[in-house]
């Protein structure tokens, strides 16, 4: 009996001897895994380098869609949108030019060829977390998108997509509209911000930083003191100040006021101070947005957000997604305030108005530096096809 206990208790110990044995190089493993991320001097996880972000995945799940992706379904998705990218064809570069007025797309360009397919570069690739394939980047609601918005927020910043709604037909429709109080290119302050080349279009910069039709790469530039976010699209550069304090409230910008902390590995970022035109598409002043940056292994970044503004949604939501570290540099964006383009877009608009309205205006606008743009040949065109318009 006794030899039984003992044999026995021999082997419980070898049991326990192999399980802790088994623990230890558990932790070890990790440890060495862990240690292989880029870690800055003062132990902090290397957050600096060019972040790739482009992603197909949308930021609001498709309607009757489920929360994931079949993995199937995911890598057929990323194939067709590799073979359409390498069959796009380069437009000719001695073509004509488009019909006068465009095809009547909705929109302020009205499809005169300012886009097409081969300057696109949205992504190829779904969002893929823990394995899954994510069909949304909000996570929260479990709905996968925005919450209601409040009755008062629905019709803000309305004007800015006022022109989206009419048929670009070449003419001054916004003219023909009763009860405008100014009219889409009345001035450059009345344009959009991304128009007058001051922020990026879409939420490029942020925050949330999402992806955008092109030029959605990111350098992070790390200190102990200060974190550097580049955004590519306008060159919008957003410092965030590490254990720091919030502006005072009389202080609004654009990006908002960004600080930030460290919990454990994960750097937190915290900005508030928005003016009334915050990026985030109807947004309020009153917007805060929560970021999380976290290392999932030497080559991505975990990028989860949290956004909050009672005077805008019924309650907060969240997203996620990766950013892909890249060799490739974020490259200039020369895009600048003033630049030729509002100019011949305001001329655009003196132009038609003048055709539409004829008489004073139309003196009006061969006076005025607008048309001194115009040369000899093009003055004559001109007035050839008013004649030719008072003649129908």
């Amino acid at each position: 009996m006794r030899t039984e206990r003992t044999r026995n208790s021999a082997m419980t110990w070898v049991v326990l001897a192999f399980a802790v044995a088994a623990v230890v190089l558990l932790v070890l493993a990790a440890d060495v895994a862990w240690g292989d991320i880029p870690r800055t001097a003062d132990g902090k996880p290397e957050l600096s380098g060019y972040y790739d972000t482009a992603t197909v995945t949308p930021l609001q799940r498709p309607p009757n869609r489920g929360e994931f992706l079949d993995a199937n379904r995911a890598e057929a998705d990323e194939a067709r949108l590799t073979r359409f990218r390498d069959r796009v064809e380069v437009k000719d570069p001695n073509r004509g030019a488009p019909r006068a007025g465009g095809d009547g797309s909705a929109g302020p360009a009205g499809n005169v060829g300012g886009y097409q397919s081969f300057w696109i570069d949205n992504g190829e690739k779904h969002v893929q977390i823990d394995g899954k394939y994510r069909t949304s980047i909000i996570v929260d609601p479990p709905n996968g998108r925005q919450p209601p918005r409040i009755p008062e927020a629905r019709g803000r910043n309305q004007h800015v997509y006022l022109e989206y709604s009419n048929k670009n037909d070449g003419s001054a429709w916004w003219l023909k509209r009763k009860g405008l109080a100014f009219g889409p290119y009345d001035d450059p302050e009345v344009r959009p911000l991304q128009d007058r080349c001051l922020i990026g279009f879409g939420t490029t910069a942020g925050p949330p930083m999402l992806n955008t039709l092109y030029n959605n790469h990111k350098r992070i530039v790390q200190t102990p003191g200060n974190v550097m976010f580049l955004t590519e699209m306008v060159h919008d550069a957003r410092v965030v100040r590490i254990d720091g304090e919030h502006a005072p409230d009389e202080m609004r910008r654009w990006l908002g006021d960004s600080i930030g902390w460290w919990e454990g590995d994960t750097l937190v970022v915290e900005t508030t101070n928005f003016n009334d035109t915050p990026s985030l598409q109807g947004a309020s002043r009153d917007l805060k947005v929560t970021e999380w940056f976290s290392r999932v292994d030497e080559k991505t970044l975990l990028y989860k957000f949290t956004v909050e503004d009672p005077k805008t949604w019924t309650a907060p939501w969240t997203g996620e997604t990766t950013w892909e570290q890249t060799d490739e540099p974020v490259y200039e964006y020369a895009c600048h305030e003033g630049n030729y383009a509002m100019g011949n877009s305001l001329c655009g608009a003196r132009r038609q108005e003048a055709e539409h309205l004829r008489g004073e205006t139309l003196e009006r606008f061969l006076a005025s530096p607008c048309a001194a743009r115009m040369d000899d040949s093009e003055r004559a065109a001109f007035l050839a096809g008013l004649e030719e318009a008072e003649g129908e």
